[in-house]
């Protein structure tokens, strides 16, 4: 599963003049360096043979040369400078009074996402993957329980940091339809490689129904098996850590996995979200991603069947 992940295919607004900002610094640097060399080569082989001169005429040459020099660079340096300050305005310039709100919320090493709701029924809470509609400006909230954090989308915006105590908030918008992988762009950890989310860009119609798709509680066992996993759910130690709306299950320590078959990766971006991978990281999960706060629950071959095959019903 491999999603882009790069600055230079900006696919927002604030993307798009931070992109624009980047190739503005290269096209003016890469002038300047070309300069310099092309400056360094005609004094290193002046044509002729030609003795050096010290007269005034030349001393006054190279006056006018530096004098020159100087002035260009100080024109260059505020073309740079007032870009720079043009961009950070545009990239602070979504608010709209109709926009969607999201709450992220950095844990060493994953990624609670909450869509508050005045109505408190209505609202969501899902893991490592953040749901918009296109062409909409989103307002993030961004908070930490643990360490500092820092929440990177490339394609979408720069970076934001979580700091523990103290929320801070940051705009995004997507101009089309698709999945961008985002990224901790702080050291926060031994697993903070692998501490990745995705952001799911969809149309309105699709947004919506996304959203009202995950208001709903779990759905209920399909089969024998799948209800044989739903008592091993409920009767181990995952009931401790999880939630699973619908059941008895509601603890909010790790991720809520009521929909948790909808999502497109295990363990914030660490897995796809297969069958096979999820068994491995109910097995193992340490040795997937050590340090990482879910304990190793031994669970025996037949219940660890019956409790994949509930959990991947939990569309």
């Amino acid at each position: 599963m491999s999603f882009p992940q790069s600055m230079l295919h900006a696919a927002g607004p604030q993307a798009g003049a931070i992109e624009w900002l980047w190739w503005m610094f290269v096209a003016v640097c890469t002038a300047v360096f070309v300069a310099v060399l092309l400056a360094t080569a005609a004094a290193a082989f002046p044509p002729g043979r030609r003795l050096p001169r010290t007269d005034s005429a030349s001393d006054a040459r190279a006056t006018r040369a530096v004098g020159i020099a100087t002035a260009v660079s100080a024109v260059l340096l505020f073309v740079l400078l007032s870009s720079s300050i043009v961009t950070g305005r545009r990239v602070q310039s979504l608010e709209n009074p109709a926009h969607v709100e999201v709450r992220i919320t950095g844990q060493q090493w994953w990624w609670a996402v909450d869509y508050p709701s005045s109505t408190p029924a209505l609202n969501v809470r899902t893991a490592n993957e953040i749901h918009i509609p296109v062409g909409r400006p989103v307002l993030v909230t961004l908070a930490s329980t643990d360490v500092i954090h820092s929440f990177w989308v490339p394609q979408l915006h720069g970076k934001k940091d979580l700091i523990p105590g103290h929320d801070n908030t940051i705009w995004i918008q997507a101009d089309r339809p698709g999945i961008y992988r985002g990224q901790c762009a702080e050291f926060c950890g031994h697993q903070h490689a692998h501490m990745a989310f995705y952001v799911v860009a969809q149309s309105a119609a699709d947004y919506a129904r996304w959203i009202d798709g995950q208001r709903q509680p779990a759905r209920e066992p399909a089969d024998t098996t799948a209800r044989r996993g739903q008592e091993v759910f409920l009767s181990s130690s995952c009931v401790m850590c999880h939630t699973i709306r619908g059941t008895q299950a509601g603890s909010r320590l790790g991720p809520d996995l009521t929909h948790v078959a909808s999502r497109l990766s295990l363990a914030a971006g660490t897995l796809p979200n297969t069958t096979g991978h999820l068994a491995g990281w109910i097995a193992d999960s340490q040795g997937i991603k050590p340090g990482n706060r879910m304990p190793t629950i031994a669970v025996p071959a037949d219940d660890l069947q019956a409790l994949v095959t509930y959990l991947r019903q939990l569309e």
